[in-house]
């Protein structure tokens, strides 16, 4: 039968006597063994037994008289009667596993285990250690030669991802296509790290072959969301993205990224009054350009917390302007011979394409500037994450980035 301690033979009863001196005015004594009870050892003064009862008590190794004894030498003395005088504590590396392995525990409170850093874990580490690391927050176990956290805490995430939205078009220029938009959901494990990258918009067009596409966000190996494209300079120089720029000139199409965004617009050319097309949003192409001007910027999608984001940019006009740029942050088209209105910040909207005014002079207008992109990651219940801006609403926690960072789960 498995016990735990030093070997039997050493916690053996030995009887034994202490001796005290009386001076008449002290009660309490030192034993030289810890009792549990007046009934486990027997009290002489001057060759008289003491009645456990009344005569004197006991606590641990201190034994106290109700009345002082008198002046004698050693005319007070202990004798010890129990077996149970002791407590053993068993020396260091006598206790073996095969003494508590396959042990019953009925035990319903807790077994503490050693607790410090990652720093202070031991030098020479064997499989099966185990402890609790301050610095991770987690019990980890030495398994096949490496620290593992022995049990992960997984939660649900819901993830959207916007890029960058993309330039609008410079003088009767197409609308900025925008942004990609990736939303989904995972289980994440507790201490993961993802790396946040927020993708910018493109740079408003000034001239031919100017104006840029936005650039890409990410959430750490998820989907990555795909910076809109530009919209053409009064040219078919538009370019394809999240969601593709409008067209500047003639019937080209550029195409969204199927799951991120839509094609822009068209333009119409065949009158004396024209416009470009629309920039493509998240949740509608763009509108094509008519006589009667640019078209409007696409629509674009609502996520979870009830925002609209990646909407596209509208396209510019030949002395008409003003198309309206899509919902979620696309920008307007200028006003005759004015610039396109700028995509919304931390939406990923389009921006709008500039207009051309014949009046009194030419005027050509720039194309707007695409709006930088989002990452938000939500989940149920209270705070469990770190990194970015934490807010709540309606149960549910956020963690809103519109510059990149590091959520950590």
């Amino acid at each position: 039968m498995g016990y735990i301690g030093n070997n039997s033979t050493v916690q053996n009863f030995t009887p034994t006597v202490d001796y005290f001196n009386g001076n008449g005015s002290t009660t309490s004594f030192t034993l030289s063994r810890s009792v549990g009870s007046v009934f486990d050892i027997q009290a002489f003064i001057e060759n008289v037994p003491q009645n456990p009862s009344s005569a004197f008590t006991v606590s641990g190794n201190v034994i106290t008289f109700t009345s002082a004894p008198p002046s004698g030498t050693n005319n007070i003395y202990v004798r010890y009667t129990s077996p149970v005088t002791q407590l053993v504590k068993p020396a260091p590396g006598t206790v073996l596993p095969s003494d508590i392995s396959d042990q019953l525990n009925s035990s319903t409170g807790y077994f503490d285990l050693p607790t410090g850093t990652t720093a202070q874990r031991p030098s020479t580490p064997v499989n099966g250690m185990i402890r609790y690391n301050t610095t991770l927050n987690a019990v980890e176990s030495y398994i096949a030669g490496n620290w593992t956290i022995v049990k992960d805490n997984t939660y649900s995430i819901d993830y959207l991802i916007v890029a960058g939205g993309g330039s609008g078009g410079w003088q009767i220029g197409g609308g900025g296509g925008a942004g990609g938009m990736v939303t989904g959901t995972e289980n994440i494990a507790s201490l993961t790290t993802l790396a946040v990258t927020i993708g910018g918009g493109g740079s408003g067009s000034t001239g031919p072959g100017s104006g840029a596409a936005g650039t890409n966000s990410t959430l750490g190996s998820y989907t990555t969301a795909i910076g809109g494209g530009r919209g053409g300079n009064n040219n078919s120089d538009e370019t394809n993205g999240g969601s593709g720029g409008g067209c500047g000139e003639g019937s080209g199409v550029e195409s969204g990224t199927v799951g991120q965004g839509n094609a822009g617009g068209i333009a119409y050319d065949a009158g004396v009054y024209y416009g470009s097309g629309g920039g493509g949003g998240a949740g509608a192409a763009g509108s094509n350009g008519t006589s009667g001007g640019g078209g409007a910027g696409g629509a674009g999608s609502t996520w979870l917390n009830g925002t609209t984001y990646a909407g596209g940019g509208a396209g510019g006009g030949y002395d008409v302007g003003g198309a309206s740029g899509g919902s979620g942050g696309g920008g307007n088209a200028g006003t005759p011979g004015g610039a396109g209105v700028a995509g919304t910040t931390n939406r990923g909207g389009g921006g709008g394409g500039g207009s051309y005014s014949s009046a009194g002079g030419t005027t050509s207008g720039n194309g707007g500037s695409g709006g930088s992109g989002i990452v938000i990651i939500r989940y149920f219940g209270s705070t469990r994450g770190s990194g970015g801006t934490i807010t709540s609403s309606g149960g549910y926690t956020y963690h809103t980035f519109t510059s990149s960072g590091t959520y950590t789960a």
